[in-house]
């Protein structure tokens, strides 16, 4: 008898259906999700800042009116110089609440120093501002102390500074007439200030300095992660202290501007203005835990304010306190848009 063993049959598989439905691949949803979120974090505050342009320029004629747009641009510059500086710092996960008291001593010292010319006025602001900016980065970065704790401290000595340098205020130190310093803050170029082209070149030579260089990526990278960035073999430490210097020197010079424009060291300027610098970042779209932003973001992020502000002053029935409310609402809307956009990356 022949034993024969037949073969298991082989299992069938199942045609695919004709007209089932495609999938689309995770990859590209994650990358199209990640693009859109990109986008309006970057270019949402550009949107919002000329849609109100529009309603205002409809609604109240003067506010189109190119004398309007010189003075708001030329008050929005000063900020605008903080508010640079404040970038950086934000970007590597840090704060500077010093940035307010910072600019009203360089204001002061700027008007005590242009009684010895142009380059005094300039010089003995930068130095010392740029002095308190570097003990700001050195205990931040060397003693691992917290940005909050070290500027909070700078914002308290600068403005003692300011008060004994000044006899408690009693004393207010004038810019001489017709001077060229003077001129720097008052001057104009095609009808704009000096203060605004300051302001543009430096923002220009920011964005570069931000996105086409190495220590820009450095200022990415560490705020990401610091550690992580130090186990790259960055700079952490030495990049920390550059960009609290950077903030300094950009407050002084902010301050010393205002004081050339001012012809005086007014010694009340700067109080809440590192809430304005901050809040125009972070509208602007920089991220408070760091690791994210960008320079024109700031900018049109410090442009929405100056808007606000003087659109308040059209409608002539409010007064400056509802800035601060309207303000606090655009950071509070930001904010939650951050988070959820960063939340919806994460999950696609």
């Amino acid at each position: 008898m022949k034993n024969t063993t037949s073969a298991a049959p082989a299992p069938q598989v199942p045609a695919p259906l004709k007209n089932a439905p495609s999938r689309p691949e995770p990859r590209s949803e994650r990358s199209t999700g990640s693009r859109v979120g990109e986008l309006v974090q970057r270019q949402g505050v550009l949107a919002v800042l000329l849609t109100v342009i529009l309603i205002a320029s409809f609604v109240y004629p003067t506010f189109a009116s190119l004398d309007n747009a010189r003075g708001v641009t030329v008050q929005a510059s000063f900020l605008a110089i903080v508010a640079l500086g404040m970038t950086l710092v934000i970007i590597t996960g840090g704060i500077d609440l010093s940035v307010g008291s910072v600019f009203a001593l360089g204001g002061v010292l700027a008007a005590w120093a242009s009684q010895w010319g142009f380059l005094a006025a300039l010089l003995v602001p930068l130095v010392v501002c740029g002095a308190i900016g570097l003990v700001n980065g050195l205990l931040i970065a060397r003693a691992n102390m917290a940005p909050f704790i070290v500027t909070l401290a700078s914002l308290l000595a600068a403005r003692g500074i300011l008060l004994a340098f000044t006899d408690e205020g009693a004393t207010t130190y004038l810019v001489p007439k017709d001077s060229a310093f003077a001129e720097l803050g008052q001057g104009s170029v095609w009808g704009f200030g000096y203060p605004i082209l300051i302001a543009l070149v430096l923002f220009g030579a920011g964005g570069l300095l931000l996105q086409r260089t190495s220590f820009g990526q450095t200022l990415f990278a560490v705020g990401g992660s610091s550690d992580a960035a130090t186990l790259m073999g960055l700079p952490v430490a030495r990049t920390k202290i550059l960009v609290y210097t950077l903030s300094g020197l950009l407050a002084g010079l902010a301050g010393a501007l205002n004081a050339a424009r001012l012809s005086s060291g007014v010694t009340i300027v700067g109080v809440g203005m590192e809430l304005d610098a901050i809040s125009a970042v972070v509208i602007g779209g920089t991220l408070l835990i760091g690791g994210a932003g960008s320079i024109s973001g700031t900018l049109w992020g410090v442009l929405l304010l100056a808007v606000i502000q003087n659109l308040i002053n059209q409608i002539g029935s409010l007064n400056s306190s509802y800035q601060s409310v309207v303000s606090g609402g655009f950071l509070i809307v930001v904010v939650v848009a951050q988070r959820y956009l960063a939340r919806s990356r994460r999950t696609t």
